[in-house]
């Protein structure tokens, strides 16, 4: 009897064991399984799926920002980030980024050598957590780590109730929402403090090594002393120096360099311009001499594009082959008198057919100063025109405006003009003072003493008895 129902006991024990072991194997949440796995393989390949937060932000209007994500290599850092929880990221506008930032800032993070200050700029944006537009405090302020160990600070203004992160207003709260993280469109960039600090520390090293080593100092031949650094001068500026300190100090000599806006930056193209308009005075006629002494017998040419590189202007009197057929040879046979002849007809300043009958309808008489110092020219309306010069010697405006272009004036005149002499105070010569010498008269005494002398033979060696 013991033995069948021991049999039994054990065939029952076996079955329940049997039919318990495929029961307890099975999951109870078959749908847990498979999102847990996938959860886990995506957590441990770094891969993230297309709903989520980081994928809208690559996608979506915030590209000033995603670039900077791309630039700063933080893909990966990213992707784990959201795989391990939720995130919340503060993505200033594009405008902020283009235009509000500060250039050189932005070359600053740009540069390879500060990857990290980027990359802590762009974690300080990005909170470890959800927070939806109804975690901000309704007053005072309340702190988030973010995901570079530091905090931001969410605040809510008392008179218009918009909510602020540090400095920053949410002009777009919750602009892209996902399973995963959301985002918050702010004004400005956040900018922690120890990327600022790192920046002023570098651009102050920067400052310091890109200052240019200086010479021994320079005496200006002019006042003999030490010259002073000049101050910068911005692009179209008039010269620092006049120019009369600008020009050669003799027709035979190079011009001297004289600081401006074109100088050593070639603002002003003077000797294509000073060529432009000698090609003009040839094909305009009637002035070839003019040309010739500009270009052959002097180097006026060349001194005149010097001056106009450097920013000066000037107006030409260029009298016509006429007028330059009446130079004597004993006019031009002194040393440097052609020099001298064209210096008197160049004006330093622009001057144009009306504006120079303005001013003598206005004035009556202008006098203009001229290369030629210190003598002036004399401008005066006659006969509906501008004549030059005085008495004989007096010149009119004969071809107006031959060439203008803003910094050389060329005016054509009928005559060659002279600077008035100096008068001579007539000195009245006094005739000559003829001196008289009185020959002294002698006493008695003396008389007598000579006549025994010379009956003695010796009064010869006395001048008194002479």
């Amino acid at each position: 009897m013991g033995s069948p129902i021991y049999g039994v006991s054990f065939f029952f024990f076996l079955l329940l064991s049997l039919l318990s072991t495929p029961s307890s194997a099975l999951p109870r949440n078959p749908s847990s399984k498979p999102s847990s796995s996938s959860s886990s393989s995506s957590s441990s390949s770094g891969q993230i799926n297309s709903n989520s937060v980081l994928v809208a932000l690559l996608d979506s209007h915030y590209t000033e920002l995603a670039e900077l994500v791309e630039k700063a290599l933080l893909l990966q850092t990213l992707e784990e980030a959201v795989g391990n929880h939720n995130i919340t990221i503060l993505a200033p506008r594009n405008e902020a980024l283009e235009h509000q930032l500060d250039p050189e800032f932005k070359r600053f993070l740009l540069e390879p050598r500060n990857l990290k200050s980027l990359q802590t700029l762009l974690m300080f944006h990005i909170i470890p957590k959800r927070i939806g537009f109804n975690g901000w405090p309704n007053s005072g302020l309340v702190r988030h780590r973010t995901l570079w160990n530091d905090h931001v600070h969410f605040t809510t203004k008392e008179d218009s109730g918009k909510k602020a992160v540090d400095s920053s207003e949410v002009v777009r709260p919750e602009d892209v929402v996902r399973p995963d993280g959301v985002i918050h469109g702010i004004e400005r960039l956040l900018i922690p403090r120890s990327v600022q600090e790192d920046f002023n520390r570098r651009r102050n090293l920067r400052s310091i090594s890109a200052v240019l080593p200086e010479g021994a100092p320079e005496v200006d031949p002019r006042t003999h002393r030490l010259k002073k650094p000049a101050a910068p001068v911005p692009a179209g500026a008039p010269p620092v120096l006049p120019i009369y300190d600008a020009m050669a100090p003799g027709p035979s000599l190079a011009p001297a360099p004289a600081p401006g806006p074109g100088g050593p930056h070639h603002k002003f193209d003077g000797m294509s311009q000073v060529k432009d308009f000698i090609h003009t005075l040839l094909h305009y006629g009637g002035y070839n001499e003019m040309a010739d002494i500009l270009v052959n017998l002097t180097s006026l040419a060349t001194e005149m594009g010097r001056l106009v590189s450097e920013g000066y202007v000037l107006t030409v009197l260029a009298p016509n082959d006429e007028a330059m057929a009446k130079l004597t040879t004993d006019q031009l046979s002194e040393p440097g008198a052609p020099e001298q002849i064209v210096y008197y007809h160049i004006i330093p300043e622009y001057q144009t057919e009306e504006s120079m009958y303005n001013a003598v309808r206005r004035f009556g008489k202008v006098r203009y100063d001229t290369l030629r110092l210190p003598h002036k020219v004399l401008a005066e309306e006659s006969d509906g025109s501008v004549k030059f010069g005085q008495g004989d010697g007096s010149a009119y405006l004969f071809d107006p405006d031959i060439y203008t272009d803003g910094r050389i004036s060329v005016q054509g005149i009928d005559g060659v003009l002279f600077p008035p002499e100096e008068e001579q105070k007539s000195e009245k010569k006094a005739p000559p003072l003829v001196k008289v010498t009185a020959k002294p008269r002698r006493g008695k005494l003396m008389e007598v003493a000579c006549s025994m002398l010379g009956v003695l033979g010796t009064d010869s060696y006395f001048s008194t008895c002479q």
